[in-house]
C-alpha cells in the first residue's frame, strides 16, 4: 500500500470519544498508559523518559509507572493522582481514539462534566478489593446525566485478588443493581489488570473464565455511530460567508439530521422558507452532509439570515421556548446568585436568562434529592430557567447539541454552569414568585429582596459614608475621589453634597439652624433609602452640630452611619475654599457659617479623621477602612 492510500484509508477511520472516570488510585492512568504502551503507540525517546520517570517518581514499585503519561501536572506526580483531565489521541488499525483521563476527587467534579461532554463512552474502573464503592456510584450518575450511552465498567487490580471469577461475579451483580436506576442502555463489564496488562490490549490466559473482548478490542469494535441524531436536522448558523456580491453562504456544524442538495429548510425565528442550493466545503462541494460535518450552505433564495438563527426541516422543529427545565451543574468558585441575570449560550444564540427556582440539588453520592436555594461549586441540581430570546432546542436526551447550554457570569465572564435541557414547561407552572407573605410586604412598601440578597448581588453592605468639616476642608474633593475609586472596583455608590441637594430637594430652605436640620434630615432620609436598597452613600455636608449629626445616625441607622471628619481650621479653609464664601461673609453678604459665627462642633470620636492636605491618600484609607470592616468587597 503506498502512503497515500494509507493516509486515505487513516482519514476514513471511525473516532471515538471516550473518558476514563474512577475513585483515586484505581487506576485510569495507568490503563490508558498501559494502552498506548501495548499497541506500540508510544516513541522511543517517550518510553526512555517513562523508564526514568518510573525509577525517579513512580508509584508502581520495580514497575514501569505507565499513568505517568498522562499525569504531566508536577502535583500529579508528586501525590499520584489525577487532578486536571489529560486528553491523549491515538489510533489502531480499526479506529481512531481520544481520550479523556478525568480526575476522581469529588471536588473536580467539574473536570469530569468538561471532559465527558462529548465523550461517546465512558471507562469506569473500580477497584477489585473494594468493589463497588461511592465514587463508582457518582461517576455512573455523572456519565447517564451527560447522555452517555455506553459504560464499561472495568474491575482492575485482579491481580491482587488472584484473578477469582467469584470477586469480579459479585461486583458485576452489585453495579447491576445500582444501574437499573439510571438511562443507560448499554454496560459492559471487563476484568482487567492493568499494571500487569491481562485483558488491556491481549486476552490473558490467567483468567480463563471470563469469555469476553480485551479492552482494546472492544473499544475497536462497539458500535457508536448510531448514537448522533440523524433525524432531527439542526444547523445553527455560526458565521455568513459573504466573499464577493454573488456567493452568500452560511456556515456552520451539522447538530444533527442530514441534509442533502434541493432540500426544503426554514430558518428559525424568521419562519422564512427556501431550498439549499449547494453545500460547500473546504475540499468542495457535497452532495449531503451529516454531524458534526463543518459546511456552508447557500440557498436559492436571498433570506435574512445571521449568526444565532437555526436553519431546520420545515416539517421537523425544535421547541421554541423561554421557559424550560434542565439539570445545571455549577461549575463556577463563586456561588449562585439567586437575582442575578446570567448569560445563556445556546449553540450559536446568545441572550439572557434567569433560575426562577432550584427544583432539588442531586447529592451526586446518593442521588438523594435535597432543597437548597443556590448552588456551589461542584453542586448538581434541577432548574426552571427564563431567557429574555426563545432559544429553539430539544431535549437533551434525544440531541445533545441542541439540549446543551452554558451560563456565563454576566461580570467576570466565566462560564459557571453547563445545563443539560430536560423539556419546556408552561408558564402556567413556573413558580410562583408572589406569596401572600410578600403581598402584605408590598402593601408595607417593603422590598421583596433581602438584604442579604442585595449584598450577594453587589457584593457589598449599604453604608453611608458622613463626611463632616467647615466649609473649604476638602469634604467634596475627598467625596468624589474616593466615588471614583469605588466605582472603577465595582462598587454600587450615590454621592450626595449640598450644592447638589440645595439646587432641588432643599430648595426653599435657609442656612439658619432650623432649615439646616430639616436639610439634613432630608438628606439623612435619602441615604438610609439607597443604603436599603443596597448601595453605598456618600454625604458630604458641613453639619456644625453634635446633636444634628446623631439624629442623623439614628435616621440611617447606627450601624450603617460612618462618620469621616476632615479636620481643618479656618485659616486653611480660607486659603483652600473653591468660591468665595468667606469674603462674602466678610462683607456682611451671608450668614450662619459653621466655624465664625456659629460654632461648629468637633466630632468627639469619628469613625476616620483626616487631614484634608493628601486626599488620594485619605480615599485610600477608606477603601482600606470598607476592606477591614467587610463592606466592601464582602470576603
Amino acid at each position: 500500500m503506498d502512503i497515500k492510500s494509507f493516509l486515505d484509508q487513516d482519514q476514513k477511520k471511525d473516532l471515538l470519544r471516550l473518558l476514563t472516570a474512577g475513585s483515586v488510585d484505581d487506576g485510569k492512568s495507568t490503563l490508558i498508559g498501559r494502552l498506548l504502551f501495548d499497541s506500540k503507540k508510544i516513541y522511543e525517546d517517550q518510553l526512555s523518559a517513562l523508564k526514568r520517570d518510573s525509577k525517579r517518581v513512580g508509584h508502581a514499585g520495580e514497575e514501569i509507572d505507565y499513568a505517568l503519561l498522562l499525569d504531566g501536572l508536577k502535583a500529579e506526580r508528586e501525590q499520584g493522582i489525577t487532578i486536571d483531565v489529560a486528553y491523549r489521541y491515538f489510533s489502531t488499525a480499526k479506529r481512531k481514539f481520544i481520550i479523556a483521563d478525568t480526575p476522581g476527587h469529588e471536588q473536580y467534579t467539574r473536570n469530569m462534566i468538561t471532559g465527558g461532554s462529548t465523550a461517546n463512552l465512558a471507562i469506569l474502573l473500580a477497584d477489585a478489593r473494594k468493589g463497588v464503592i461511592t465514587q463508582t456510584k457518582r461517576h455512573t450518575f455523572l456519565a447517564s446525566l451527560l447522555g452517555i450511552k455506553h459504560i464499561v465498567l472495568a474491575v482492575n487490580k485482579m491481580d491482587l485478588v488472584d484473578y477469582r471469577e467469584e470477586v469480579f461475579d459479585s461486583i458485576v451483580a452489585d453495579y447491576k443493581d445500582f444501574i437499573t436506576q439510571l438511562d443507560v442502555p448499554d454496560v459492559t463489564f471487563i476484568p482487567i489488570s492493568a499494571l500487569k496488562g491481562d485483558n488491556v490490549v491481549e486476552l490473558s490466559d490467567k483468567m480463563p473464565w471470563y469469555h469476553g473482548k480485551s479492552m482494546l478490542e472492544f473499544l475497536e469494535t462497539v458500535h457508536v455511530s448510531s448514537d448522533r441524531n440523524f433525524e432531527d436536522f439542526r444547523f445553527p448558523v455560526q458565521y455568513v460567508i459573504r466573499p464577493d456580491l454573488k456567493y452568500r453562504g452560511f456556515a456552520g456544524k451539522v447538530a444533527s439530521g442530514v441534509i442533502r442538495k434541493g432540500d426544503d429548510i426554514k430558518v428559525l425565528p424568521s419562519g422564512k422558507t427556501s431550498k439549499v442550493k449547494e453545500i460547500t466545503t473546504y475540499d468542495g462541494e457535497l452532495d449531503y452532509a451529516f454531524p458534526p460535518q463543518s459546511v456552508s450552505l447557500t440557498l436559492e433564495d436571498e433570506i435574512d439570515i445571521s449568526r444565532g438563527n437555526m436553519l431546520i426541516h420545515p416539517d421537523n422543529t425544535p421547541r421554541m421556548d423561554r421557559h424550560f427545565e434542565a439539570m445545571l451543574v455549577w461549575m463556577d468558585e463563586k456561588p449562585m446568585g439567586a437575582y442575578t441575570q446570567y448569560y445563556i449560550k445556546h449553540n450559536t444564540h446568545s441572550t439572557k436568562a434567569k433560575i426562577d427556582q432550584i427544583r432539588y440539588r442531586v447529592d451526586v453520592n446518593t442521588l438523594e434529592h435535597g432543597d437548597i436555594d443556590h448552588f456551589e461549586l461542584n453542586e448538581i441540581g434541577r432548574v426552571v430557567l427564563t431567557t429574555t430570546e426563545p432559544l429553539y432546542f430539544d431535549a437533551y436526551k434525544k440531541n445533545r447539541q441542541t439540549g446543551s447550554f452554558i451560563l456565563i457570569d454576566p461580570i467576570t465572564h466565566n462560564t459557571v454552569a453547563v445545563g443539560m435541557i430536560l423539556d419546556k414547561i408552561d408558564s402556567d407552572l413556573l413558580p410562583h414568585r408572589i406569596t401572600d407573605d410578600q403581598k402584605e410586604m408590598i402593601t408595607n412598601g417593603r422590598s421583596l429582596i433581602s438584604r442579604e440578597a442585595r449584598e450577594n448581588i453587589y457584593n457589598q453592605k449599604g453604608i453611608t459614608l458622613w463626611i463632616t468639616g467647615l466649609y473649604g476642608s476638602g469634604k467634596n474633593e475627598l467625596a468624589f475621589v474616593l466615588e471614583k475609586q469605588l466605582i472603577e472596583a465595582g462598587a454600587k455608590v450615590v454621592v450626595l453634597d449640598g450644592k447638589s441637594l440645595r439646587s432641588g430637594l432643599s430648595r426653599e430652605l435657609d442656612y439658619n439652624p432650623s432649615d439646616r436640620a430639616e436639610h439634613l434630615r432630608r438628606v439623612a432620609h435619602i441615604a438610609r433609602i439607597l443604603n436599603d436598597q443596597g448601595i453605598i452613600a456618600i454625604c458630604s455636608f458641613a453639619s456644625p452640630d453634635a446633636a444634628i449629626r446623631e439624629q442623623v445616625a439614628k435616621i440611617i441607622g447606627q450601624e450603617r452611619f460612618n462618620l469621616v471628619y476632615m479636620d481643618a481650621d479656618v485659616d486653611y479653609c480660607r486659603a483652600h475654599v473653591d468660591d468665595a464664601l468667606y469674603e462674602r461673609y466678610d462683607r456682611d453678604e451671608i450668614k450662619n457659617v459653621p466655624g465664625l459665627d456659629i460654632p461648629y462642633e468637633v466630632p468627639v470620636d469619628p469613625q476616620l479623621r483626616f487631614s484634608p492636605v493628601n486626599n488620594a491618600d485619605n480615599a485610600e484609607a477608606v477603601m482600606q477602612y470598607l476592606l477591614e470592616n467587610n463592606i466592601f468587597p464582602i470576603q
